[in-house]
């Protein structure tokens, strides 16, 4: 969204931008996150000598351009091409996709709301942004619902209407890890014991994390979880396990749990 952005980008800044007129000292360019035009110098086009401009840039492409200069009286922007990385173009547009899409969700927020964009932004963008980036707050809002964005401070009408969008419009992939419990509890009441086990994992609250239970064959149970990274979906798995192999042992019983590779 316009009002999220300053005016002007600054020196250093990776911006997105759109070449609208090649001339033979170098290429206008229109910066798609500014109403603001700049001058890609040819000097500043290739690290390689040019023989024709329009072999590296032409009327219409999309860039990533480094500002170099920001002159706000006379309205000059000095851009670079040549001394943008490979890897900070791709971090820059896939950063520029991430703002589209969350400006996009954001409007759907709204309209389901009965609200301008403006007003979800100020009542609750501006929150998500203090933690996380927008499009980031729409995805842990996706996995998690909208507990994720109340309890650091949204509005809860306006956190659910951001999870039920999420939802909707957002296909986070998760990862997937299992692992497989063996426990046994030779007493009277050992299977509900081993119930109260696995209810309480699974009722325990756990942010960013999706957890399975399977019987395998008593004794035997598989323990599944998705989560956004390997890291995270190991973690939650081996303090789930550890949790309900404690409980066990703690009641009387026997557990242990291994990793399926």
């Amino acid at each position: 969204m316009a009002e999220r952005k300053p005016q002007w980008p600054e020196v250093g800044d990776l911006v997105i931008a759109t070449i609208e007129t090649v001339t033979d000292y170098g290429a206008y360019a229109k910066l798609d996150e500014y109403d603001k035009r700049g001058l890609l110098h040819v000097s500043e086009i290739s690290s390689s000598w040019i023989r024709n401009i329009r072999d590296f840039v032409r009327e219409g492409q999309k860039v990533t351009l480094k500002v170099l200069r920001v002159d706000h009286e006379k309205g000059h922007i000095d851009l670079s091409l040549r001394r943008v990385t490979k890897r900070e173009r791709i971090e820059k547009v896939m950063s520029w996709k991430k703002e589209r899409k969350a400006d996009t969700l954001l409007r759907g927020v709204a309209e389901k709301l009965g609200m301008t964009s403006e007003e979800v932004y100020q009542k609750a963008g501006t929150i998500i942004e203090q933690k996380y980036d927008l499009y980031e707050g729409f995805e842990k809002a996706a996995v998690e619902g909208p507990e994720a964005l109340i309890d650091i401070g949204v509005p809860e009408d306006i956190a659910k209407a951001f999870s039920e969008v999420a939802q909707e419009r957002i296909h986070v992939k998760l990862v997937k890890v299992r692992g497989v419990l063996e426990i046994r509890v030779v007493k009277p009441n050992g299977v509900r014991v081993i119930k109260e086990a696995f209810h309480k994992a699974k009722t325990e609250k756990i942010k960013d994390a999706k957890l399975t239970f399977y019987v395998i064959a008593a004794p035997k149970y598989s323990l599944e979880v998705q989560a956004e990274n390997y890291k995270r979906a190991e973690d939650v798995m081996q303090k789930t396990a550890d949790n309900i192999v404690n409980y066990i042992v703690k009641a009387g019983g026997q557990g242990s749990f291994r990793r399926e590779k």
